[in-house]
């Protein structure tokens, strides 16, 4: 950046109102993209971060100070939870869970301190749908703020101002870029008032952008509408097919009845998107299961989601502390672009991989 005279050096005003004037406090192709992402998401003005861990972490550090104290459910995405561990903690930010369908009764978790309340709807890997209207009505009530991970539904899907969000942050990674080929998160504050500690705090920590990935991003939302309009239909048929299937216990997709929360999403949202999880059947052996992973040929296997391919990851939460513990047998889903037909037909091909290996196994042992 270079500067026409003195009097523009020295003019040090939001460069989203007068133009930017350093490339890590935002590039024209940057904020671009957070007009866009602010556009769909309906706020007061977005914060572009270098990806969805990024953002959580930037509403940490712009909304805490020490005393404070954070509520976080305790089925959120894993970083999240970390983050308050450690790093906070270390800063003197008290943080404790709740359970994510605990709706207007999480009054009772709430301490004098308690500043902000971190919600997440879906909830990661287990797709619980809380009650967001009760817990932001609460929030508010004892003065808290709320912030919502609103990845899943991609900005669209459900509206988060509209409900009283405060902040709404996105892995624009997913569904935003689209392609599996970018690393974004957004920062989204409903007001003027609490836009200004998120850009205060953006610029003291660094949070820059390359403006290649922005427009990669920018790219990405050229599809967005056609990309999810596929993804959602493909992964509804797919999602009820597979719970007739004989090997799944039940199939955690909001849309579907069998799913926790699923009324709150049929009253709060407008659609669905590609990620769901299945639980295998009770009884099914641990090798089983991951041998049907590792037969699928059209899934990737792999932690990120929301990309033109279907993506596939097996977890176990034997031993962690979630609401509800499904062990090893859960499998989380996302799917691309793929036809209808071939993904059944690759996930048929390896339910039979996987039931006749684990056959073989059990007469070895």
């Amino acid at each position: 950046m270079l500067f026409d005279n003195v009097a523009s050096i020295l003019n040090d005003a939001d460069p989203f109102e007068t133009g930017y004037s350093y490339g890590l406090l935002g590039t024209p192709t940057a904020m671009a993209l957070a007009a866009r992402i602010c556009e769909l998401e309906g706020g007061f003005r977005t914060a572009i971060t270098p990806g969805g861990l990024a953002a959580i972490t930037l509403v940490d550090m712009a909304l805490l100070k020490a005393g404070d104290h954070v509520l976080i459910p305790a089925n959120v995405y894993g970083p999240n939870r970390i983050l308050a561990d450690r790093l906070l903690k270390r800063f003197g930010v008290e943080s404790s869970t709740y359970a994510p369908g605990v709706g207007a009764d999480i009054r009772e978790h709430f301490r004098p301190n308690t500043r902000l309340v971190w919600t997440e709807s879906p909830g990661s890997i287990t797709m619980e749908v809380p009650d967001l209207p009760a817990i932001i009505a609460a929030a508010h009530e004892h003065g808290a703020l709320v912030a919502l991970d609103n990845t899943w539904a991609a900005g669209v899907y459900f509206d988060a101002f509209a409900h009283g969000v405060d902040v709404a942050v996105q892995a624009l990674t997913k569904y935003v870029g689209g392609h599996g080929d970018l690393l974004l998160g957004s920062v989204t504050a409903a007001t003027k008032d609490l836009w200004k500690p998120i850009r205060e705090a953006q610029e003291m920590l660094g949070v820059g952008i390359s403006p290649d990935e922005c427009a990669l991003a920018l790219r990405g939302m050229k599809t967005l509408a056609l990309r999810l309009d596929h993804t959602e239909k493909t992964t509804l048929e797919l999602a009820t097919w597979l719970a007739t299937r004989p090997e799944i216990e039940c199939v955690l997709h909001p849309a579907l009845p069998s799913c926790p929360g699923h009324e709150n999403w049929k009253r709060d949202f407008t659609g669905s998107s590609g990620v769901f999880s299945v639980v295998f059947s009770q009884g099914t052996p641990r090798h089983q299961v991951q041998a049907f992973v590792d037969a699928l040929k059209l899934f990737g296997i792999g932690y990120s989601w929301g990309g033109v391919a279907s993506v596939v990851m097996t977890y176990d939460f034997s031993q962690a502390a979630r609401c509800t513990n499904y062990g090893y047998r859960l499998v989380r889903l996302s799917i691309g672009l793929e036809s209808l037909a071939d993904l059944k037909a690759d996930i048929a091909q390896a339910f039979a991989v996987a039931a006749e290996k684990s056959q073989i196994l059990d007469r070895r042992g």
